[in-house]
């Protein structure tokens, strides 16, 4: 198996062959990350498609110094942030939720699971939603937030506590029925 460097280095060259590996490797994780910070699958998708010409583009930017998928991440989400920005200054008034009808398969609480969830970050604020993403889900640290973000890191914490605690009203109910469920599962004769 080629590593990332050469399949990169034959990519730069215009090899479409490497190009498409590079893509076949990367996108499902590029298109998760995409998703997750823009709320908005529309959206998402076209981001996605932006964050794939920025990556061919900078390609020869790439020194090695980090793994490739990592600096793919890293692109991935800062193409992603400036569109946000973009749309957002475009918007300038934040348009209203949709609500998204979801067929979930009966037995798949784990999919229900994650479309609440996701739907509940939907509810977020812009600002809230990017922060809480960007650190519970992502990893990044407070001061990493506030340098992308151009905040303060007490800005990042004051709209990730503001998430979380959005996030727990939303979810409340769902905790309620899982615990109900679970005590009735419990006592309920054989």
């Amino acid at each position: 198996m080629e590593t990332d460097a050469v399949i990169v280095r034959r990519a730069i060259e215009g090899d479409e062959r490497a190009m498409r590996m590079l893509w076949n490797q990367h996108s499902a994780h590029v298109d998760a990350v995409v998703r997750r910070l823009a709320g908005d699958p529309d959206l998402a998708e076209d981001i996605a498609q932006e964050v794939w010409i920025q990556i061919f583009r900078a390609l020869p930017s790439w020194r090695g110094d980090a793994k490739f998928s990592t600096w793919v991440h890293r692109v991935a989400v800062n193409r992603t942030l400036n569109a946000l920005r973009s749309t957002r200054r475009q918007a300038a008034v934040e348009t209203a939720i949709e609500e998204d009808s979801a067929s979930v398969e009966q037995d798949s609480e784990r999919t229900m699971l994650a479309a609440t969830i996701d739907d509940a970050a939907r509810q977020l604020s812009p600002g809230a939603r990017t922060v809480f993403l960007l650190h519970d889900v992502e990893g990044y640290t407070h001061e990493e937030i506030a340098t992308e973000l151009g905040i303060t890191p007490g800005g990042s914490k004051s709209q990730l506590f503001k998430a979380r605690a959005k996030l727990r009203r939303l979810l409340a109910p769902l905790v309620d029925m899982t615990e109900a469920g679970l005590t009735e599962r419990r006592y309920a004769a054989p």
